[in-house]
């Protein structure tokens, strides 16, 4: 269901959003983050809300890294979804008193 929602809403240059799936039982969770700046970040969440890295991706940052074509500290926090979090950090805190609403089960 993430990956519905968030295909459907990238369509949307301008918006900023991020659709999270929960992990269940044998399954690893989901979260979609996008940005105008930054476009679209994916990133398996285990079930303690971690960001989980395969080892093939891992892989491929150490040696972007080792090629010195940047540092490692820079491809890990791209790894990890750093500049989307902090671009979309402001959006996420609601003000005092002001109404939230989570989606809690869609479709």
């Amino acid at each position: 269901m993430a990956a519905s929602m968030a295909s459907a809403l990238r369509n949307w240059k301008l918006l900023r959003f991020e659709v999270t799936e929960d992990a269940t039982p044998g399954c690893d969770g989901v979260r979609y983050s996008c940005t105008p700046t930054l476009g679209v970040f994916t990133a398996l969440i285990g079930a303690s809300g971690d960001v989980l890295v395969p080892e093939d991706r891992l892989r491929a940052v150490m040696a972007t890294a080792a090629s010195g074509r940047t540092t490692l500290e820079h491809e890990l926090e791209r790894l990890l979804g750093t500049p989307w979090d902090h671009e979309l950090e402001p959006f996420r805190r609601a003000g005092d008193g002001a109404p939230v609403r989570w989606l809690h089960a869609a479709g």
